[in-house]
């Protein structure tokens, strides 16, 4: 299984961006994917997820209602959207997979890519 993530860059507070996690050797529509993140120095903070099977999806407090995540199932591609981002969110996302998972919140992961760098400064 490998997980590549892309779509991290520079934004000024209150801004957008869209990352994209393209899977091979896994499975869409059988399993969960979630979005990881993570600062120097702090442990890691589950963000969001989504059951690729039903589409289900689930947010942390700290994002829900700014984030939004989705999966193209043909594409083998899971999506986060972040909308009205803050100085404060953790700079560093990494794609995650569950095997036949449900997704959930804050599942065990299975599979990891190798993380995107969003940083939020004006």
């Amino acid at each position: 299984v490998q997980l590549v993530e892309s779509g991290g860059g520079m934004v000024q507070p209150g801004g957008s961006l869209r990352l994209s996690c393209a899977a091979s050797g896994f499975t869409f529509g059988s399993g969960g994917m979630g979005w990881v993140r993570q600062a120097p120095g702090k442990g890691p903070e589950w963000v969001s997820g989504i059951n690729t099977g039903t589409g289900s999806t689930y947010y942390a407090d700290s994002v829900k209602g700014r984030f939004t995540i989705s999966r193209d199932n043909a594409k083998n591609t899971l999506y986060l959207q972040m909308n009205s981002l803050k100085s404060e969110d953790r700079p560093l996302y990494y794609c995650a997979g569950q095997m036949g998972g449900g997704g959930g919140f804050a599942p065990q992961y299975d599979y990891w890519g190798q993380g995107t760098q969003v940083t939020v400064s004006s």
